[in-house]
C-alpha cells in the first residue's frame, strides 16, 4: 500500500487527539497529555506501517503494539476505534466507567486488540521485550532459508520518562541489547515532562548514550513531524538490533495555555481549554468525538490492506504446514490447550525412595517436560545451578540462536517476570522462570499484573524457608508464601516430597488462566511411601488426608505443607492411642476450587482441635485451622538468623519434641 501523505497524517492525528481528549473530558478523568502528544506518532506508525487485522485480531504475524504508559489508554483506544476493532464511539463515550471495554488502564482480558495489560510504568518495556524474544523463538522454529518468512513481525512499545526511570526499563533493554532483538522498536515520548512537572528535577540521563551502552539503535525525529516520524521508522525497521526512536514531543501538544505543562499529564482540559486546542488542531471546537468520513476512508483504505496482508499470511504458513509434516506437528503442539494424556506417565516416579530436595525433584521433572512439551522455555536470575532449572538437552538463547529453550535472564527478577508476561501474552511458549523464594519480593509487580491478566505463568521459587540456613535471614523468606496466597488469582504450591513435586507441576501446567508457584526446598527431604498412602496426584486438590491413626472423625489434625508434613507425620505417628489426622496442605487456592463436602471431608467441622506447622508466616492459616485462640502452630513469624540448618530447626521449634508437645497439649 503506497504510504499516506502527511497531510493526511497530521489530520488523522488530530481526530486521535479529539477522540482521546473528548474521552477523558466525558469521563472527568484520564490523562490527555500522552494521547495529545504522540498522536501524531501513532497516527503514522499506525496507518503507515503496524501490520494488524481488525478482522483477524489473532493473526499469527501482525506485529505487535504495546502502549507501555498505559495511563494514555485514551490513545490506544482511539487507534482501535479507528482500526476497526470492536471500540466503538459508544466505548470511547463509557471511558472508564464501569462495565466498560475501556477502562482506565489498557487490560488485555477487557479490550480486543490489548496486547498486554499495561499501567505499572516500565513493565510494558519488558513485555515488548518478551514479544520479540517469542518473535526471535518462532522464527527460529517455522522460517526456512529461500522461503518467504513465516514469522517476521516488529514488535513496536510506547513508552516516556516515567517508563525510562523506572529501573525495570534498565533490566529489560539491558536484556534485549544482549540478545539483539532486532524486531524490536521503542518509541520514546521525549517530552521532559513528568506530573511533578520537568523530569531534569530527578531524571538527567543521557537517553541516546545509555540505549546505545546497551547495544540499541537510538534514531531522533520530530515527534509532531509525520514525514520525519516516517522516516525513522522505516529505518528502525532495518536496523539489525533493537531500536529506540526518541520523538521530541510537546506534552499537550496545541492547548493554548496547558501545552508543556504537568496539569495536561492527568487532568481533562476542561472545556473551555479543549474547544481552544480543537480549534487548534483543526476540529469543529463545539463537536465532541468527531470521527470525519475523510478520516475514516483512510483507516478504512488500510485496515482492508491488512486484511489481505493477513489472508496472505495465513494462506502462506497453511500451505508451509501442509507441505513440512514436523513444522505442522509442532505448530499444533505449541497452539495445543490440552496437555498429552500420557504425560504424568513421563514423569519420573522417584520409586527408589531415596531423600531428594524438592528442588532437585523439581529438575528432574523439568528436564522430562521439555522433552515432552515443545513449547515448555524457561530460565532463571542467574541461579539456574540452584534451582536446579538448566534443560540439559536443550541450547541457549542467544544471539541470532533462537531455537533452544534455556532462557538466560540474568539477575534481573522483576525484569524476567515482565519478559515472561510479554512471552506468554504472545500466546506460543509456556514460561516458567525461577529465583529463590524469598526474591519473590522483586518479582511481585509482575507476578501480580500476571494474575490480573490470566497468564498462566510458572515460577519456581526454591530455597523455601529457614533451612537456607548460613545465607541468614535476608535470604531465609518468611511472608513471601503469605504474600503470593494473598494475590488474587495465583496459585501456590508447596509440596512435600519428591512425589508431590511431580504432581504440583501437573497442578501448575493444568493451569489456563492462573499464574502458578512452586516454592521447593534446598534439603534433601524423606520420599513418601506411596504403597502406603494416598497417591500424590490429590496434590491437585490443593489438601488431602495424608494419614490417620484410626477412621471417623479423628480427634485432632495437623495440617502441614512442603518439608514440615514430616514433621507432622512424625508427631502423630509418635501418639498411636490417639485418633490423629494428618492433612497434607500443599495449596489453599486448589483446595480452595474444591466443593464443601471434600474441604469437610478433609477437614471436618467437628474436629476443631487443630496445629498447624509450617517455616513461615502464620498469616491468614485461620481460614482453615480456625480462629488463632482455638488453634495451634508451629510457624515462623519472625525473620531467620544466620546459622546451620539444624540448629535453626531447634532454636525456632521445629522439631519433633516440640510438634510432640504442642499436639500433647492440643489433645489434652
Amino acid at each position: 500500500m503506497k504510504a499516506i501523505p502527511a497531510e493526511s497524517l497530521k489530520r488523522a492525528a488530530a481526530v486521535l487527539r479529539g477522540l482521546a481528549a473528548d474521552a477523558v473530558q466525558k469521563a472527568k478523568s484520564g490523562h490527555p497529555g500522552l494521547p495529545i502528544g504522540m498522536a501524531d506518532v501513532a497516527a503514522t506508525l499506525w496507518l503507515n506501517h503496524l501490520r494488524v487485522s481488525a478482522r483477524d485480531p489473532q493473526w499469527h504475524d501482525r506485529d505487535r503494539f504495546v502502549l507501555s504508559g498505559g495511563h494514555g489508554s485514551a490513545l490506544l483506544y482511539s487507534l482501535l476505534h479507528e482500526a476497526g476493532f470492536p471500540v466503538s464511539l459508544d466505548d470511547l463515550k463509557s471511558f472508564r466507567q464501569w462495565g466498560s471495554t475501556t477502562p482506565g488502564h489498557p487490560e488485555r482480558t477487557r479490550t480486543c486488540g490489548v496486547e498486554v495489560t499495561t499501567g505499572p510504568l516500565g513493565q510494558g518495556i519488558a513485555n515488548a521485550v518478551g514479544m520479540a524474544i517469542s518473535q526471535a523463538m518462532l522464527a527460529a522454529r517455522f522460517n526456512r532459508d529461500g522461503e518467504k518468512p513465516l514469522f517476521d513481525h516488529n514488535v513496536w512499545c510506547f513508552c516516556g520518562d516515567g517508563d525510562l526511570e523506572e529501573g525495570i526499563s534498565h533490566e529489560a533493554a539491558s536484556l534485549a541489547g544482549a540478545l539483539r532483538l532486532s524486531k524490536l522498536v521503542l518509541l520514546y515520548d521525549d517530552n521532559g515532562i513528568s506530573i511533578e512537572g520537568d523530569v531534569k528535577a530527578a531524571f538527567r540521563d543521557d537517553t541516546r548514550k545509555r540505549f546505545e551502552a546497551y547495544g540499541w539503535r537510538v534514531i531522533g525525529c520530530d515527534g509532531h513531524d509525520p514525514a520525519d516520524i516516517d522516516k525513522a521508522l522505516r529505518r528502525a525497521k532495518r536496523s539489525d538490533r533493537p531500536t529506540l526512536v526518541t520523538c521530541r514531543t510537546v506534552i499537550g501538544w496545541g492547548c493554548p495555555t496547558k501545552a508543556g505543562k504537568a496539569c495536561v499529564h492527568g487532568e481533562p482540559l476542561g472545556e473551555e481549554e479543549l474547544r481552544a486546542a480543537k480549534a487548534a488542531w483543526g476540529l469543529p471546537p463545539d463537536e465532541s468525538f468527531h470521527d470525519p468520513e475523510d478520516v475514516r476512508a483512510l483507516w478504512a483504505a488500510r485496515s482492508a490492506e491488512m486484511h489481505r496482508a493477513a489472508l496472505r499470511s495465513t494462506r502462506a504458513l497453511r500451505k508451509a504446514l501442509e507441505a513440512d509434516p514436523e513444522r505442522a506437528a509442532l505448530h499444533v503442539a505449541l497452539l495445543a490447550e490440552q496437555l498429552p494424556a500420557d504425560l504424568p506417565s513421563r514423569l519420573p516416579d522417584f520409586a527408589d525412595g531415596k531423600p531428594v530436595a524438592t528442588r532437585a525433584a523439581s529438575g528432574a521433572v523439568l528436564q522430562a517436560l521439555a522433552a515432552a512439551l515443545p513449547g515448555f522455555i524457561g530460565g532463571s536470575a542467574d541461579l539456574a545451578p540452584s534451582n536446579k532449572t538448566w534443560l540439559k538437552d536443550f541450547a541457549a538463547i542467544a544471539p541470532g540462536a533462537f531455537g533452544g529453550k534455556n532462557l538466560q535472564f540474568g539477575i534481573r527478577e522483576l525484569g524476567m517476570t515482565a519478559v515472561q508476561n510479554g512471552i506468554l501474552a504472545d500466546g506460543f511458549f509456556r514460561v516458567f522462570t525461577a529465583t529463590f523464594a524469598v526474591f519473590a519480593d522483586y518479582m511481585k509487580p509482575a507476578m501480580r499484573v500476571a494474575a490480573l491478566s490470566k497468564l498462566p505463568a510458572l515460577y519456581v521459587l526454591t530455597h523455601d524457608s529457614y533451612a537456607v540456613g548460613e545465607d541468614g535471614a535476608t535470604h531465609e523468606p518468611v511472608e513471601q508464601l503469605a504474600m503470593l496466597r494473598a494475590t488474587p488469582g495465583i496459585v501456590a504450591l508447596r509440596p512435600a516430597d519428591a512425589t508431590e513435586t511431580a504432581a504440583a507441576w501437573l497442578a501448575a501446567l493444568a493451569q489456563k488462566e492462573r499464574p502458578a508457584a512452586l516454592l521447593l526446598s534446598r534439603q534433601n527431604l524423606p520420599v513418601l511411601d506411596r504403597s502406603a498412602l494416598p497417591p500424590a496426584a490429590l496434590v491437585a486438590k490443593g489438601a488431602y488426608t495424608l494419614w490417620q491413626n484410626g477412621t471417623g472423625t479423628p480427634e485432632a489434625i495437623i495440617l502441614a505443607s512442603g518439608s514440615e508434613v514430616h514433621l507432622a507425620m512424625a508427631a502423630a505417628k509418635a501418639r498411636p492411642g490417639r485418633n490423629v489426622r494428618v492433612v497434607s496442605f500443599p495449596s489453599w487456592e486448589l483446595f480452595e476450587d474444591q466443593p464443601q463436602a471434600y474441604r469437610d471431608e478433609v477437614l471436618p467441622p467437628a474436629c476443631t482441635r487443630r496445629l498447624v506447622i509450617e517455616a513461615g508466616s502464620s498469616m491468614g492459616w485461620e481460614k482453615w485451622a480456625g480462629p488463632a485462640t482455638d488453634v495451634t502452630r508451629i510457624c515462623l513469624d519472625h525473620y531467620g538468623e544466620s546459622a546451620p540448618a539444624g540448629v535453626l530447626a531447634e532454636k525456632f521449634g521445629f522439631t519433633e519434641a516440640n510438634a510432640i508437645a504442642k499436639l500433647d497439649a492440643l489433645l489434652a
